[in-house]
């Protein structure tokens, strides 16, 4: 007996294969809203940018707690905030699209996603990263944006 793949379940499944590499490590949390079945919070994650080592960009980001939160069917909201820093000395390994998708992350069950996108500024001899939030249908103008520049004597090589 075949079966027929749901929308939801083909976009789970594209999504595995298009993400970007990077995966996020949590630095820390705090409760904002505390409800008995889990509190909603802000946290604070590290994304190591896959094509650029020594650029870490650290992402702060509403949670939404309850049991929804819990079981991961609850929409986050879409404020976050980002800053890039040279945690080390910079090298890319490969010439980077002008502009590359770093990290997503799902917000909601679905339809909601977090971005964080790298834009090469070779003018300024800068990285820029901005993260947003998108869905299917819509998405926010809530955005942050960071910037890094790369020390003078290294050129970032561009697609």
């Amino acid at each position: 007996m075949k079966r027929a793949l749901s929308f939801a379940a083909l976009l789970s499944v594209l999504a595995t294969f298009v993400a970007p590499c990077a995966q996020a490590e949590e630095i820390a949390s705090v409760n904002t809203n505390f409800r008995f079945t889990g509190s909603d919070r802000v946290s604070v994650e590290a994304y190591d940018d896959p094509l650029v080592a020594g650029v870490t960009c650290y992402v702060s980001r509403a949670r939404t707690g309850g049991v929804k939160g819990t079981l991961g069917i609850a929409e986050d909201p879409t404020e976050a905030s980002i800053a890039c820093r040279q945690v080390a000395p910079i090298k890319i390994a490969e010439p980077l699209k002008q502009k590359a998708d770093v990290f997503s992350d799902r917000m909601s069950f679905i339809f909601k996603t977090l971005h964080v996108v790298r834009i090469v500024d070779a003018k300024r001899n800068t990285l820029v990263y901005l993260t947003y939030s998108d869905r299917i249908t819509t998405g926010s103008a809530k955005n942050s944006v960071t910037a890094v520049p790369v020390p003078e004597g290294t050129t970032i090589p561009v697609k």
